[in-house]
Formats: C-alpha cells, sequence, structure tokens
C-alpha cells in the first residue's frame, strides 16, 4: 500500500527529468574540464546516448542506481517495466556492438558518491580515461 496520495505521486513522478539531470551535468562539466568534447543525445547514435565522444567513438548512457528496489504499489507494472528496460539495454547493446560504437553505462550512485569522495572522483576518473582509449567495447562504472 502506498503511503501517499495518487495525486502527490504524480506530482513527484512529473517532478522526475530524463535529461540534463543533476548527475548528467556533473559528469559533462568534469568531462569539459577534462578537455573531452562531446555531443548530448546524438541522433546519429543506436541508443541516442546522453553523451557521445565522436572522437573516441564512444557512447556514455548514466543510468539511474542499480542499487534500486521495487516499488511496493502497483508491482506487476513495476516489474514489466523493469524487464522490459533490461530487455531493451541488451538489444542497445547489441546495436553499438553491431555499429563498432564502445558502450559507457555509468551509474547514478557512482556519481553521486564522485561528488562526496575526490579520491573516488579521481579514480572513476582515470578508468574513464583508459575506458576512452582502450579497445574494449563495453565497461559499466
Amino acid at each position: 500500500m502506498d503511503i501517499i496520495t495518487a495525486e502527490q505521486r504524480s506530482r513527484n513522478m512529473a517532478a522526475i527529468r530524463s535529461g540534463n539531470t543533476r548527475p548528467e551535468l556533473y559528469l559533462r562539466k568534469l568531462l569539459f574540464s577534462m578537455g573531452y568534447r562531446y555531443s548530448i543525445n546524438s541522433k546519429k547514435v543506436p541508443g541516442h546516448p546522453d553523451i557521445y565522444l565522436r572522437k573516441y567513438n564512444t557512447a556514455v548512457f548514466i543510468n539511474g542506481c542499480k542499487y534500486s528496489y521495487m516499488p511496493k504499489s502497483r508491482v506487476e507494472f513495476w516489474q514489466k517495466k523493469f524487464e522490459m528496460n533490461i530487455r531493451r539495454d541488451g538489444v542497445l547493446k547489441a546495436e553499438l556492438k553491431d555499429a563498432d560504437v564502445k558502450c559507457l553505462v555509468i551509474w547514478e550512485c557512482s556519481i553521486k558518491k564522485m561528488g562526496k569522495n575526490p579520491e573516488f572522483c579521481s579514480e572513476i576518473l582515470s578508468e574513464i580515461t583508459e575506458f576512452f582509449k582502450s579497445q574494449n567495447l563495453y565497461m559499466e562504472l
């Protein structure tokens, strides 16, 4: 059972943005300050990634926290939605691989941790830099 009204839930859900989120803006500013140039939501790349670095042929997707939980209301709806998202991400990963585009998935919880811990931030940024220059096609952080 939900602890807030349907109207409050609707307002909460309407306030959630799909693009230009704080974690996304934070990462974009960090990458730009490091000298990386990118396009945002490139229509030329499968999945329209949050960030696309043409020089490195790399699509960057910023996903919600991987430690999210299943909502207690409308369980069937959310289960189906999560399953469809996982399926869609698998298809997208295959499309990117077929197009020889590297794929980097960064979870919001990692980006939030980067903002709180400078040591962790520099560690993640060095991993990102290594990935851009590597031959690997996929990485999750």
